[in-house]
């Protein structure tokens, strides 16, 4: 169907679609009954005021709601021993004195008449996510529960946590669904060794855990939370932790710990499932992390993981005691499982150096397991100190605005995609996009946008054809009519150019372009830093000495797909992230092979950037196989899903590299070890 003006294309029914929130008011249904400062902190409010925020800011209603039910007997032991659970189902009919030394037992946790039944609804509520992720009456979900998990451990109830929701999910997913790859990550502020210990055997499941350390100086104090405590037998290297060393990490330093570590590990491993023990203590604010990641960086962490497993995630509350700072974070987590666009990170730099220290630690120890951090690196032998970072009254400040303001998203474009193909060329399996035709450029037009050698190409009266489709598309997402498109064009250097040329023009004050290609793209950069291009090709490059030039070349004989997932993890998110674009271009063709999975992964966490503002150009004679990936990616649907990873080649690794060193001196977050 070729239209004048624009039309819908109809959903596609077969897809899994929807996200999950499941909720129960009566797990706020047991409190503190003493005085135990330790513990003092765990109130019921935590699951109030989070889902309160979720209803006001109209996300509530906007979710599938899913029962809860209480764990069986049976699920309980998937992960604890008989012995405790016979213990703790005795806790209901205790008197208060009884109560307080049964949890004397354990460690900074309390029990409660009611407590035993929450644990039950808790752990079963998971289990009701998991079930509606993997039979596919949802894409995604969280689960708002309470008590916490991921310190429960086999015999034992431990920090707020009686029994370990997450790793029994872990199990159960295994057992019920048949998997053979879960990753878990946990990025509570505290280190989860429940769940450490239930897999740490286990190389089916792949568990990253950052966590508040300062060199076992912070509760739980264990010397196997540390970046060397990397797993037991065959589970050996699918243990991760990255042990924060001091306080004070933002947004910075928990982006950097994703792309140098867990996604690049992530995407090698290939989970089917991803859990996310989703403590928000490592937010702003918060009484017991004191650290300075914002709200809207867990709409991106979020949003980085959404590309794994096919979609398939599950985020199961753990802590987060600061109640501002907890129900923002959960209402930015839940924005990204919807697909609403990622809010904008401002002010992003070099991560600490403490931060790196413990980047470079982690690759170091786990280089002999993963292929993709295999660069023979060794561990910091001094690291620095543990001090505050500086900030006073000043980073309070700026840590409650950065609270305030996440209450304020951006607001979604009516539609999601535009889209312009050539006549006889249209797809209708692109569901709810927006179809988009304009008028022919003018020559005057185009030349506006590329330098002077590509002006040749505009005398083809098919490139003026394609660019006035492409600058009806650009000019929608501009509008915020739309949030982003796709065009198909003949002559993929020159679209690029345009693309961005004309951005510029129409005052978008950063545009990022990410060309997959051999040919030389008409770009004029300049160090005014308005356009950064990203070339990845098989030929090298003619060098341009900037920093806003980032050529890296992947050979043809080599494993392309390997290469491409170690430029995109050490150099493109991390120099987009910081760049900070307000519009993504992406000009795929026949580089790398023509790997349009892998291009439609790259498509989708591009979307984290700029709002989700993302302009994809397609080579024409690329179309019929890249369209449905790419159009499905920019659609909000999961991408696909590459399988285990082998590593780069090592000439592919060196020439990232080689990148990354020259780089690092103008942009801080590519930064994986100590200069």
């Amino acid at each position: 169907m070729r239209l004048g003006s624009e039309a819908s294309i109809p959903l596609n029914p077969e897809m899994a679609s929807g996200s999950a929130l499941i909720y129960d008011e009566e797990m706020t249904q047991y409190k503190l009954l003493w005085d135990y400062p330790e513990c003092s902190i765990e109130v019921p409010e935590r699951l109030c005021v989070s889902h309160t925020a979720l209803k006001t800011q109209g996300l509530l209603e906007r979710c599938v709601s899913l029962p809860v039910r209480e764990a069986t007997e049976e699920e309980i032991l998937l992960a604890h021993s008989a012995e405790y659970l016979a213990a703790v189902k005795t806790t209901p009919s205790m008197n208060l004195e009884e109560l307080q030394a049964f949890s004397l037992q354990y460690e900074a946790v309390y029990f409660h008449q009611n407590i035993y039944h929450c644990a039950k609804l808790a752990l079963g509520a998971t289990l009701q996510l998991v079930d509606s992720v993997m039979t596919g009456k949802v894409r995604n979900g969280m689960a708002l529960v309470r008590p916490p998990g991921h310190h429960s451990q086999h015999s034992a109830a431990n920090g707020f946590c009686v029994f370990n929701n997450v790793a029994v999910a872990a199990h159960y997913a295994k057992r019920n669904y048949n998997l053979t790859r879960v990753l878990i990550v946990d990025w509570d502020v505290h280190h989860g060794q429940g769940i450490q210990y239930s897999f740490e055997d286990d190389p089916s499941v792949l568990y990253f855990s950052w966590h508040r350390y300062e060199h076992q100086q912070f509760w739980p104090n264990l010397h196997e939370s540390d970046y060397n405590a990397v797993g037991k037998g065959k589970g050996a290297g699918f243990n991760i932790n990255l042990p924060w060393n001091k306080v004070g990490m933002d947004n910075a330093d928990y982006l950097a710990a994703f792309f140098h570590v867990l996604l690049p590990v992530a995407y090698e491993f290939s989970p089917e499932l991803v859990l996310i023990s989703a403590g928000f203590d490592s937010a702003v604010g918060d009484p017991e992390g004191h650290m300075s990641a914002t709200p809207q960086c867990f709409a991106h962490l979020t949003h980085l993981l959404m590309s794994l497993a096919g979609g398939k995630l599950c985020a199961v509350l753990e802590g987060g005691y600061n109640l501002d700072s907890l129900s923002q974070s959960v209402c930015q987590t839940m924005r990204a499982l919807l697909g609403d666009p990622a809010p904008p990170l401002s002010g992003l730099a070099a991560p600490c150096v403490s931060a790196v220290e413990s980047i470079q630690n982690v690759r170091a120890a786990h280089q002999q397991y993963w292929g993709c951090l295999s660069q023979d690196l060794l561990p910091v032998s001094e690291p620095s100190t543990k001090r505050l970072r500086e900030g006073g009254e000043e980073e309070e400040s700026n840590r409650q605005s950065a609270v305030e303001s996440a209450q304020a998203p951006p607001a979604a474009p009516p539609m999601r995609t535009a889209i312009a193909t050539p006549a006889g060329q249209e797809r209708s399996s692109l569901e709810q996009s927006l179809r988009v035709e304009g008028s022919p450029a003018t020559l005057e037009q185009a030349a506006r946008c590329i330098r002077g050698a590509a002006l040749k190409s505009l005398e083809d009266e098919k490139v003026l054809c394609s660019l006035g489709n492409l600058f009806a598309v650009l000019d929608k997402i501009m509008k915020k009519e739309v949030r982003n498109g796709l065009s198909v064009v003949p002559d993929l250097p020159t679209a690029a150019a345009c693309a961005a040329g004309h951005a510029i023009n129409s005052e978008t004050d950063r545009v990022l372009v990410v060309f997959l290609g051999d040919e030389e793209v008409p770009l004029d950069i300049t160090e005014d830093g308005k356009i950064l291009l990203v070339q990845i090709c098989s030929t090298e490059p003619a060098e341009r000495q900037s920093k806003y030039h980032v050529p890296v070349c992947l050979k043809k004989e080599s494993e392309t797909r390997g290469g491409l997932l170690q430029v995109l993890f050490t150099l493109v998110l991390p120099v987009a992230y910081e760049f900070g674009p307000g519009l993504v271009v992406t000009a795929l063709g026949g580089g790398t092979g023509g790997d349009w999975a892998a291009q439609a992964q790259l498509t989708s966490l591009l979307q984290g950037l700029a709002e989700g503002r993302v302009l994809a150009l397609i080579q024409q004679d690329s179309e019929a196989q890249a369209v449905g990936p790419i159009g499905s990616s920019l659609l909000g649907d999961p991408a696909p899903v590459l399988g285990p990873q082998p590593a780069p080649s090592r000439e592919d690794a060196c020439a990232v590299e080689r990148q990354r060193q020259r780089l690092q001196q103008h942009w801080g977050l590519v930064q994986a070890a100590v200069k």
